[in-house]
């Protein structure tokens, strides 16, 4: 599984030949240093950079661009070398941005030669620096690990490279210019950036770029081309990456007439050899027509989940925009009022009145000028998603989509699952929802909470237990059709056999890995073989031997459905649930729970960690989601099969077919 890192965490490597994958929203240099055990670089010898892009085990891009791929060979690094490290820098050509600040924050992964992640790590919190120590691969006691460095420089390549004790850093640093330079002269131009008369989107700049041939000068490692045409201020190349929860987030220009800005810094990909869609032309002062996949990615299904993210970003920040002018607008009519109020001459005669009515009419004007620039954000956002929806695939989809007619089991794991849709107060008038999608596998258990919410408070309590054990039958349907024949199991704890009708589609489809277990002695069971699951698994990672599990060990995903909690369950079963919760993901255990925590308050406060390490969701549509980005408060709707669809169990009877095809 991928490590996710934050800056200064550290991760075990066990490959020696790998890949770095860099991905910024602007084009960059990358390079790496060779250094010893006190983080010094010895000479120029032990630079990898685009005027001498080879070292004995690596190698780099000869030119700057969005996206790279540096190839390394620990074993191949000298002796003397104990620590890699990854260095990005912008480069100082006319039109170029002069800091990290300006751009989307870069994304570097760790990839194995298969192109399975290792580590992935988005450098944030960068704004001055020019150039970043994006990370290192270092030497401890015989074996390899890659650590987030993040470390940037005001001073550019040449405070970088000086900081690592090279004696002519910046001669090298001026030398890396020049051959940078000369790259581009042999490089083709990609498309410009998306504006309103391009109609495309800026993560596909990049894109575009891999449909061109590239100069037999061009390195087949460097990744698309960057454009020689210096950029237009009225064309930013990609939007600002995103700020942390307790800054404000800046409002989008007023004046664009232009399709949105789908860069997701985050979980940016590189360019697919087969460029995205192209949009249509769009008529002269209109928005360009949305295209389905309008974002970069290796696959349709990755260019759909990124775009999918650009569209949640870009309605978080149109709402955070628009309430921000709101705001502003109630504090200034505030003050007027306050300054008019506040001087006696006013309130003689009709002045104090007329003050008055001034104020209120500017607030008027400051409302209504943000809520047309919101409409008209809205209303092409709502087109994007009419357009995008019914080209997800069934992991992306909602049970509504015709895609499910068509389904077939599949032969890989998706790259992500929709759990539900997302919603803010504003985008109601347009029936604007955006997909709520989780990377697979699953990073943490879900909680489906059956007790009563403040959005919901009138539904009877039976009706929610009914909606909440329908909406986990679902998902775990959902998660079973994503995943190839045999690659997902589910176990079901039903102490009390009160969910005997919600798990009926289940069980007549025969794809539950065993009957659902009742009782105290059936809870008992479930929990302590997971449980050894689980430690058989987490011995053989740590100690490299994979290969040692037992035979008739099931190796599939494994999803286990705990409802009516804590009915059955004592203590010693409630110790092996929150041990499932927080060790279980890791190797593949995952937990979904269908309980009230009301009911579970005799257990005290014993039982919060449980609850926090599980995502909340909800039978009813609750406005419980907060993002950390802008801290809207999100409306969550979950994802239910329409009434009287019989969609439900054609997928499970396919999910059997092929099971039974493979005879598992």
């Amino acid at each position: 599984m991928t490590a996710e890192l934050v800056r200064g965490q550290n991760h075990p490597l066990t490959q020696t030949r790998l890949e770095i994958r860099v991905s910024a929203g602007a084009p960059v240099v990358a390079g790496a240093t060779l250094s010893d055990d006190e983080g010094r670089v010895h000479g120029r010898d032990w630079v990898a950079h685009p005027g001498a892009p080879a070292l004995p085990g690596l190698e780099v891009p000869r030119q700057a661009a969005a996206d790279h791929r540096l190839a390394v060979d620990l074993d191949a690094v000298p002796e003397a070398a104990h620590r890699v490290s990854v260095l990005l820098a912008l480069p100082t050509g006319p039109g170029d941005p002069d800091r990290f600040g300006a751009v989307a924050a870069p994304f570097v992964a760790v990839t194995g030669l298969d192109g399975s992640e290792v580590a992935s790590y988005t450098i944030t919190d960068l704004d001055a620096e020019s150039a970043v120590v994006a990370l290192e691969l270092y030497r401890r006691q015989g074996a390899w690990k890659v650590r987030a460095v993040g470390q940037g420089y005001a001073g550019g390549l040449g405070a970088l490279l000086t900081d690592q004790g090279l004696p002519d850093a910046r001669a090298l640093a001026g030398e890396i210019g020049e051959a940078v330079a000369r790259g581009l002269a042999r490089t083709v131009a990609p498309p410009p950036p998306r504006t309103a008369a391009s109609g495309a989107s800026a993560m596909a700049d990049a894109t575009g770029a891999a449909s061109h041939a590239a100069s037999p000068g061009t390195h087949p490692s460097d990744g698309p081309p960057r454009s020689t045409q210096p950029q237009s201020p009225a064309e930013p190349q990609s939007s600002p990456a995103p700020r942390p929860a307790h800054e404000p987030q800046p409002a989008r220009p007023s004046g664009r007439t232009g399709p949105v800005n789908y860069t997701h810094p985050g979980r940016q990909a590189p360019a697919p050899p087969v460029p995205a869609p192209a949009a249509p032309p769009a008529e002269p002062g209109q928005p360009a027509v949305p295209v389905a996949g309008d974002a970069t990615g290796w696959s349709m299904d990755e260019r759909l989940y990124n775009q999918v993210w650009g569209m949640f970003e870009d309605l978080a920040r149109c709402v955070a925009a628009y309430r921000s002018a709101v705001d502003f607008a109630d504090s200034r009519m505030e003050q007027e009022l306050d300054k008019a109020l506040s001087d006696p001459r006013s309130r003689i005669g009709g002045q104090g009145d007329a003050a008055r009515e001034a104020a209120r009419a500017k607030h008027g004007q400051l409302v209504d000028r943000a809520r047309e620039v919101l409409d008209r954000d809205l209303a092409q956002l709502a087109a994007e998603s009419a357009v995008v929806e019914p080209a997800l695939p069934p992991a992306y989809a909602g049970w509504d989509n015709p895609v499910w007619h068509a389904y077939g089991s599949p032969m890989e794991i998706p790259m992500a699952l929709r759990l539900g849709d997302l919603q803010l107060p504003e985008s109601r008038g347009v029936g604007l929802r955006i997909p709520m999608l989780v990377r697979l596998p699953l990073e943490r258990g879900m909680w489906i909470d059956s007790g009563r919410s403040g959005a919901d408070a009138l539904t009877e309590s039976d009706e929610l237990r009914r909606r909440a054990l329908r909406s986990a039958v679902e998902l775990a349907a959902r998660l079973l059709a994503v995943y190839p024949a045999g690659e997902f199991a589910v176990h079901v704890i039903d102490p009390a056999g009160s969910a005997a009708g919600a798990l009926a589609p289940l069980v007549r489809a025969g794809v539950l890995a065993a009957p659902p277990a009742a009782g105290v002695a059936g809870v008992s069971d479930v929990l302590a073989r997971l449980t050894q699951r689980v430690d058989l698994v987490q011995m053989a990672v740590r100690g490299g031997a994979a290969d040692a599990l037992p035979p008739d060990l099931d190796t599939a995903e494994q999803l286990l459905i705990v409802n009516d909690f804590p009915h059955g369950f004592d203590d010693r079963a409630v110790t092996r649930l929150r041990y499932l919760a927080d060790e279980g993901p890791a190797v593949g255990v995952h937990l979904l729970m269908v309980a009230d925590r009301e009911d579970a308050a005799e257990y005290g406060p014993v039982l919060d960690p449980l609850w926090r390490a599980l995502l909340r969701l909800t039978p009813v549509p609750d406005d419980h989601l907060a993002d950390p980005w802008v801290g809207h408060a999100w409306t969550y709707e979950p994802p239910h099969v329409p009434p009287g669809s019989r969609i439900l169990e054609q997928v499970l009877e396919e999910v059997a077919r092929a099971r039974r095809e493979q005879d598992i």
